[in-house]
């Protein structure tokens, strides 16, 4: 590996960690940000000649540290910030002295203000999830555009309003506490969330599966267990993504083509990550996150498909749907109800869905109708059910699943 590649391999690694040990300092992340790439720009030229340090990590947060001492020096309106924070910055080390680094919980602290502020509701949702992955995931403005099929200007854009929305609005680099923390804590899992399900299904374009999100919001959803260790919820959220993402590596096949849950080869599900799903729900608790994690957690426990405990799985459903109510969990419950007690009792309640105004152009709508019609023998309806899916969904992989099993009905 040269010594380019080791710098940057490093920076992906520790980027959301200096970025927060800045912003402590200057509390402002679009600053820290470019703070940040000011030490690895210092690293590129610098490594060459002196070699990479032992400890190539506190290098940059100690030289990414000083810069921002020497800006908050410079400018006289932080004057006040520099007073206030003085009593830390003389015990910050010199960019030679990396050994004599803060205490590491400090950083985490530090952490968990960033992915407070990155993900902050005063944000568009667009706009949390492209800069939660840019400042803690570390990913590129190219590599968000391509993970969200999103042209690299408009992503550009979004990151830089958010920042400027950030510091416009004077939103503090801190942790909240009491309702705001609650609150905060939501938008905070909602944005690792929505990471996940675009890497696990994705909305549009020709792959059904981009396991690279998914890896990133799993490195989220555990950096944030780790920091927050008594939020229930948090642990919900982490037990929910390790299940689903057991099943990652068979939920397409060899052309990339979608397989069904009933078709995936269990033995291939990941176990290690099934078994840290299981961890996790030991701390889980009872809101919406933790209840899908224990359907998750059904799914996982079946050594095969017609071992699905599907009588519980409706039932935890009937519990989320008093949670967030929400038509397309009841359209999930329906699924559950009709593995459970037959397609004649799920039927009813899917065409009463069909009236919901959120549902109208949503794709899994016409496709579980359309699964049920044939399995009550009605095949030209079924047929007509899957063709109209096929028309909303906007994924090239779930468009020819569609369509196949319409024409298999043909």
């Amino acid at each position: 590996m040269s010594t380019a590649q080791a710098v940057e391999a490093v920076f992906r690694i520790e980027s959301a960690r200096i970025i927060a040990g800045v912003a402590r300092i200057v509390r402002d992340v679009g600053i820290a940000e470019e703070l940040a790439q000011d030490a690895l720009v210092a690293a590129l030229e610098q490594w060459p000649e002196s070699g990479v340090p032992d400890r190539p990590g506190a290098w940059l947060m100690a030289t990414a540290k000083h810069r921002a001492i020497d800006l908050v020096r410079r400018k006289e309106t932080y004057a006040r910030k520099l007073a206030e924070v003085g009593r830390t910055l003389e015990d910050v080390p010199p960019p030679a002295e990396p050994a004599e680094l803060a205490d590491p919980e400090r950083i985490d602290d530090d952490l968990l203000r960033l992915i407070f502020t990155a993900c902050h509701p005063l944000l568009a949702t667009e706009a949390r999830i492209a800069l939660t992955l840019r400042l803690m995931g570390g990913l590129t403005t190219q590599e968000i555009a391509r993970a969200f099929l999103a042209s690299e200007s408009a992503v550009a854009q979004r990151i830089v309003r958010a920042k400027r929305t950030l510091a416009t609005a004077g939103v503090p680099f801190e942790v909240p506490y009491g309702a705001d923390r609650e609150a905060r804590l939501a938008s905070v899992l909602e944005v690792i969330y929505l990471v996940f399900n675009e890497g696990y299904s994705a909305t549009a374009g020709e792959d059904l599966v981009r396991p690279a999100l998914c890896e990133d919001a799993l490195r989220l959803v555990r950096v944030l267990a780790g920091l927050m260790p008594k939020e229930p919820e948090v642990h919900g959220l982490a037990a929910l993504l390790e299940f689903q993402a057991s099943r990652m590596a068979t939920r397409t096949g060899p052309d990339g083509e979608p397989v069904l849950l009933a078709d995936q080869n269990r033995a291939r599900w990941n176990r290690m990550l099934i078994h840290r799903g299981i961890e996790a729900m030991r701390h889980a608790g009872s809101g919406p996150y933790s209840v899908q994690a224990a359907i998750a957690g059904c799914h996982a426990a079946a050594v095969r498909y017609e071992d699905t405990d599907w009588p519980t799985i409706a039932a935890l459903y009937g519990r989320l749907v008093t949670l967030i109510p929400s038509p397309v969990v009841e359209l999930n419950r329906a699924v559950a109800v009709s593995m459970a007690q037959g397609p004649d009792a799920a039927l009813p309640l899917v065409d009463a869905l069909a009236q919901e105004p959120a549902l109208r152009a949503y794709h899994l709508l016409p496709s579980v109708r359309g699964d049920l019609l044939e399995r009550l023998g009605r095949p030209a309806e079924a047929r007509a059910e899957f063709e109209r899916a096929a028309s909303l969904t906007r994924n090239e992989r779930e468009r020819s699943l569609l369509r196949g099993r319409a024409d298999r009905l043909q």
